[in-house]
């Protein structure tokens, strides 16, 4: 039986830069970085959740599928999405909306790393 989500990938043209994206930028933590008979085997991960995403290199990175109202392939859960948003923001994270927007299912905007893969950022409405 499954039991659990272990990686992610996003595909990326230069991990180091993308390592600093998502470590410095996002605020995630770096987890695992070896090489690997394939590459260099790199990834990062929220702290506390044993969910990982892989950091792969690829030139050029894979273009984004579908249209730009679809999530990213990665979505990233936050408590205080309007207070992490400034934060992300003073830390240079380019965002496709000028500000979180409401739904009726919560707050969500949309970030973009420096290869162009979309990360959507959400937070849940609280009951």
């Amino acid at each position: 039986m499954l039991t659990n989500i272990m990686y992610v990938t996003i595909y990326v043209t230069d991990q180091d830069r993308a390592l600093e994206f998502y470590t410095e930028q996002l605020g995630l933590e770096k987890r695992l970085d070896f090489p690997g008979p394939d590459g260099r085997f790199l990834t990062v991960g929220v702290p506390g959740s044993p969910v990982q995403i892989i950091l792969w290199s690829h030139a050029p990175a894979a273009e984004q599928p579908g249209s730009a109202d679809a999530p990213g392939p990665l979505i990233l859960e936050s408590e205080d999405l309007r207070k992490d948003f400034g934060t992300m923001r003073r830390r240079g994270v380019v965002f496709e909306e000028s500000e979180p927007v409401d739904y009726p299912f919560g707050v969500r905007v949309e970030a973009v790393d420096p290869d162009g893969n979309r990360v959507s950022l959400r937070q849940q409405q609280k009951p």
